[in-house]
């Protein structure tokens, strides 16, 4: 498994890699609607947005394993005041989920934000119905500290919880 710096190339992977694990963790949280449908432009200008006109404060990085890119991490530092650094995406392939590798992701987002702003501290959101990643964050240190109601993509309204690691 190699992990390195997103590049343009990366676009369309990651885009596909995002819609597939939105239609995988959020049904039920976002409408079936927008799952089966807009999710994959959605997911696609949220990847090319990021790819092609790259930020000082934003970072991806992704997992590949014979040349096909099974995870992807995207953080934004100093995204807020209280929270600091934001881990704004972690998503692993089906198949390669439980064998380490959304754990170096989060490992060298971590690493980022320890070099480039060592003061901040790193935070994400998490949905409540997303039990599988809620474990996953809270089996490393994470911990739920509120919830809070948000306007999804696609309409309708739905729970997260801030979960701060430090």
């Amino acid at each position: 498994m190699d992990y390195r710096e997103a590049a343009a190339r990366d676009i369309e992977a990651i885009a596909g890699l995002d819609a597939d694990s939105w239609r995988r963790n959020y049904r039920g949280a976002y409408s079936d609607r927008f799952l089966d449908g807009d999710v994959a432009a959605d997911r696609l200008a949220a990847g090319t947005e990021r790819l092609t006109r790259p930020r000082a404060d934003h970072h991806t990085v992704v997992a590949e394993h014979d040349g096909e890119v099974v995870g992807f991490v995207h953080s934004i530092l100093d995204h807020d005041p209280r929270w600091a650094a934001r881990l704004d995406n972690l998503h692993v392939t089906n198949m390669w989920k439980g064998q380490g590798v959304g754990t170096r992701l989060m490992a060298a987002t971590a690493a980022t934000v320890v070099d480039r702003t060592p003061w901040t501290g790193l935070y994400l959101w998490v949905l409540e119905v997303n039990r599988d990643a809620r474990a996953f964050y809270e089996a490393r240190g994470g911990r739920c500290v509120g919830s809070e109601i948000s306007e999804p993509p696609g309409g309708g309204a739905v729970g997260g919880a801030p979960l701060p690691l430090g």
